[in-house]
């Protein structure tokens, strides 16, 4: 008999609820973004967290009219972003709450895992960095910016923060140029798809790197608004020479955690890991240097349940 394996997460900006089977099999993905209004660059928690109790038991009810419940062996939440002691976000609460009512309702497991790993769990899902015992990964989103050591025994994750911003973020750089450019809050989706009739500039960017794998990216949000300003350069030429900037900060950080901790295998998650043009140098890049480069499918790059759902299983 088939089981299996619930994950939901409740994120600041989508709410989330996964599926998959006993063979690590996703076999479903319900997500509904919340609302941002137009103009803005983001929500606050109290609004959030609102949003979330709202649509939460919708996809619940979604997923008991499409599986048979009896069958669901682990219900798992993300509880907290990361796996430190003081991490905390409002918005993590709602679906903390709702997982362990299905559980106790169903009599099956309960189990709690950081934001964090259900993007690494995403990654891992039948690749070979399930059978990795170390590798590296990059966690780039709107929230995060953090190269990371991860120790992998079963699933049993140790995460180490090794590098990553000391300022901006590489998804909040994103957005704040989309949305000064006039698109709505998130941008990157929107930004990817003009920036794939763009070239990328000629231009003499400045990359503030410090102690090897941290970095500041403040300057590049600046620079970035002053192209717009200027009115000399197409919007999509702008946009691509924005990704091809953050692919190359990556691609430098990322060489260099490799070399200093001797790992090979390198994850890259996190929504704007689903970016084509960051892809596409990294693959390139990579490539000639002997790194065994894992991102997940597009659709798992952004936040999800699935990730969660595989670390439950």
């Amino acid at each position: 008999m088939d089981r299996y394996y619930v994950g939901i997460d409740t994120s600041a900006y989508t709410t989330s609820l996964g599926v998959i089977d006993e063979k690590g099999i996703p076999i479903m993905d319900l997500r509904t973004m919340l609302k941002v209004e137009k103009g803005k660059k983001g929500l606050r928690q109290q609004d959030a967290v609102f949003q979330h109790m709202n649509n939460l038991p919708i996809l619940i009810a979604d997923m008991a009219e499409m599986i048979d419940v009896s069958k669901i062996e682990v219900v798992s939440c993300s509880s907290r972003p990361r796996n430190l002691e003081d991490s905390y976000m409002p918005v993590f609460t709602v679906g903390k709450g709702q997982a362990l009512i299905l559980a106790k309702i169903l009599n099956c497991a309960y189990r709690e895992f950081s934001h964090q790993e259900g993007h690494i769990g995403a990654g891992m899902i039948n690749s070979d960095l399930e059978h990795k015992s170390k590798f590296i990964s990059l966690h780039i989103s709107g929230g995060t910016t953090e190269l990371l050591r991860v120790e992998n025994e079963d699933k049993d994750l140790k995460i180490d923060i090794i590098g990553g911003t000391l300022d901006l973020n590489f998804g909040q750089l994103i957005d704040r140029i989309g949305v000064e450019a006039g698109l709505s809050f998130p941008c990157g989706k929107s930004m990817d798809k003009i920036a794939k009739g763009g070239d990328v500039l000629n231009l003499n960017i400045p990359m503030s790197i410090k102690d090897e794998t941290w970095f500041n990216i403040s300057g590049l949000e600046n620079y970035f608004k002053k192209l717009m300003f200027a009115d000399i350069y197409e919007i999509e030429d702008i946009f691509a020479t924005l990704f091809h900037t953050i692919a190359r900060f990556i691609y430098k950080i990322t060489i260099k955690a490799c070399r200093q901790y001797d790992i090979r295998d390198v994850l890259f998650t996190g929504g704007v890991s689903a970016n084509g043009i960051i892809r596409q140098y990294l693959k390139l890049a990579s490539g000639r240097e002997g790194i065994n480069l894992t991102f997940p499918s597009v659709d798992l790059c952004t936040d999800s349940g699935i990730g969660i759902a595989y670390m439950g299983r």
